[in-house]
């Protein structure tokens, strides 16, 4: 691939998130990393997604974006590093919460609908730190090709009105707050990008749905709508033990790609998403297989196509799946919406 997810900066009101970074010349320059969740499992390591630079800062709390009222960690009392392993560990009279206490901890093959209260949130701590040369991850290709017409409103300063049409995830599962959404973040960042262009963001996405659910909605949650460009990001529902073979799933983004197009006009990217917790009931385990199928329509209906699973698994290489989950099963947290958020970032716009 010949596209770079990478940018000197990404705009977010207190933050930013870099999970590569960004070679200057022949060497390649230090990059900051901020907000990467992390759950401690007693004195186990938690490896982070790069190695941290020794004597450089490394700040360690409970919140994704620094705040007034975060509660910051201390290195010596509540953890230490391991920079050659990148990795921090918790120390036993730690303030940081350890996930053994969590209820899901230690099960297998889980029905989440028997631990009422189940999820991450109260066990995560984020990480900002510094490291070296970026880690080889996957990378995403330029898609403007396929965004014209988005390219030319964005250029020409005129209103772009956006629909995300998915499940869950798209309607801001444990996203903490609704503008570090992964994609009302990206509409954010576009304004900012583009501050003459009018850009309007409407969540059309339904908890549950899988894409014959998708097909159902299309009329009142896009067309009505009457968007320029649609968000299309399903699968999650799809993959489970009780979702939607693939030759159907793929069925079904077509004759979804084919309305928006036929009967509105907008423009369409199809993305991928993320494997769920390996330890869930629930799950066919099958996720690449379906990002696979929707890269393939995307390639058949030449549509933009945003590789958040690839880049999901990169990262994931090193971290935990409680890591990354908000709700440790099938929901990213801020710093999971922030992957999706740079995935998209890195399409071109």
């Amino acid at each position: 691939m010949s596209g770079k997810l990478c940018s000197p900066l990404l705009d977010l009101a207190a933050s930013a998130i870099l999970l590569t970074g960004c070679a200057v010349g022949p060497k390649a320059p230090l990059a900051r990393q901020t907000g990467e969740s992390v759950v401690f499992i007693g004195e186990e390591p938690a490896a982070l997604a790069h190695l941290p630079v020794r004597g450089e800062p490394l700040e360690v709390r409970d919140t994704y974006l620094p705040a007034s009222n975060s509660v910051r960690y201390i290195e010596g009392r509540d953890f230490v590093v391991d920079y050659a392993a990148g990795t921090l560990k918790r120390l036993p009279d730690s303030w940081l919460p350890d996930f053994r206490t969590n209820m899901l901890y230690g099960q297998e093959n889980f029905d989440h609908t028997q631990f009422p209260g189940y999820g991450n949130s109260g066990y995560f701590a984020f990480v900002d730190y510094t490291h070296a040369a970026p880690a080889s991850w996957p990378v995403q290709d330029d898609q403007t090709m396929f965004l014209r017409s988005t390219e030319a409103k964005l250029k020409a300063g005129e209103a772009l009105k956006i629909v995300a049409f998915g499940d869950s995830i798209t309607a801001g599962g444990d996203a903490s707050k609704p503008d570090l959404i992964y994609w009302q973040r990206w509409a954010d960042a576009l304004q900012r990008k583009h501050p003459d262009s009018r850009i309007t963001a409407v969540n059309g996405a339904t908890g549950g749905d899988s894409t014959a659910q998708g097909l159902e909605r299309l009329q009142t949650k896009v067309l009505d709508e009457k968007p320029d460009l649609v968000l299309l990001g399903f699968g999650m529902n799809d993959h489970n033990v009780m979702g939607v073979p693939i030759p159907q799933f793929e069925s079904n983004l077509i004759q979804m790609i084919t309305r928006i197009r036929t009967e509105v006009g907008a423009e369409v990217i199809l993305f991928s998403t993320f494997p769920p917790n390996p330890k869930w009931k629930f799950g066919s385990h099958r996720m690449e297989e379906y990002a696979a199928a929707t890269r393939r329509v995307a390639r058949e209906t030449a549509c933009a196509y945003a590789d958040v699973f690839g880049n999901w698994q990169a990262l994931a290489g090193r971290k935990k799946p409680e890591d990354l989950l908000g709700n440790n099963i099938n929901h990213p947290n801020d710093f999971g919406h922030g992957i999706y958020f740079q995935v998209f970032e890195a399409l071109g716009l």
